[in-house]
């Protein structure tokens, strides 16, 4: 799943290809703005991790499971 971050005073947004489900990730962001230092930290599907200070979050969009497809189709 793709998950597309918006940062204030950054003109693009982050994007993660995260392989958690959309419930997961939204737990992750209460969690995280709830705390008072809080840490958004979202697992990416090459093993990695990327981690966001809540406080510097402007929007977090969540988007669809399917695969891009890629090259030419005969369909």
């Amino acid at each position: 799943m793709e998950v597309k971050i918006g940062i204030p005073s950054v003109p693009r947004e982050l994007r993660v290809e995260t392989p958690s489900t959309p419930e997961e990730v939204e737990s992750l962001l209460k969690a995280a703005v709830a705390a008072e230092t809080g840490v958004l930290v979202l697992a990416d599907v090459n093993g990695g991790k990327v981690l966001v200070p809540a406080d510097k979050i402007a929007y977090l969009e969540l988007g669809g499971t399917e695969s891009r497809q890629v090259g030419f189709s005969s369909r």
